[in-house]
């Protein structure tokens, strides 16, 4: 069975962003050590246009082969016109309640019972899926999510967007991974205990 995994960049107080949304900030935190594990971990996570830029457009997907976003992480690119900005992923979905219909041939709409929809992606053949973002989606996926990988990045927002905005209720984790680099980023991971 396939995992759900929220791979997430926050800060060291735990926001994904600012108020708005807008996480530009943290890539001032990232330096050239932590962004070639990135590049040699998780190959697959940067977007079509960094790809090719970085020289992994033909690049092999190491730990997820399907992606999961809502409309809010997925609007910056659409407005850049980035209509299917992971195009690379054998599976792309956007959950959206307002989009009538894709912009893409690839992306898939899911505009229903999203945990419903991830139950039956996890029950498929295939690498992991990838829970991209944001908030209000990590809270619809409580209880679907299997693994969290944490990219803490050394500056603290004070307010922003949480991680989940599932409200309160205590989810056990299991430690399985924790690495720390010199520019003062740490990549943690846990497993969900059930």
């Amino acid at each position: 069975m396939r995992k759900l995994t929220y791979f997430v960049a926050t800060t060291v107080d735990g926001f994904i962003g600012a108020p708005d949304g807008d996480a530009d900030f943290m890539y001032a935190y990232a330096d050239q050590e932590f962004l070639g594990h990135l590049i040699a971990e998780y190959p697959e996570t940067i977007a079509a246009a960094g790809r090719a830029h970085l020289g992994l457009a033909d690049a092999e997907p190491k730990r997820f082969d399907a992606v999961i976003m809502g409309r809010n992480t997925y609007e910056p690119g659409l407005k850049a016109g980035m209509t299917s900005p992971y195009g690379h992923f054998r599976e792309q979905y956007v959950v959206s309640r307002s989009l009538a219909e894709a912009p893409a041939s690839d992306v898939r709409l899911i505009s229903g019972d999203v945990a419903a929809e991830v139950r039956g992606l996890k029950a498929r053949d295939g690498l992991g899926i990838w829970l991209c973002g944001g908030a209000d989606l990590a809270a619809q996926l409580a209880d679907e999510i299997d693994e969290y990988i944490v990219k803490t990045y050394p500056v603290v927002a004070g307010t922003g967007m949480p991680m989940s905005r599932a409200g309160f209720g205590v989810r056990p984790l299991e430690l399985t991974g924790c690495t720390a680099f010199g520019g003062g980023q740490v990549i943690t991971s846990y497993d969900v205990k059930r």
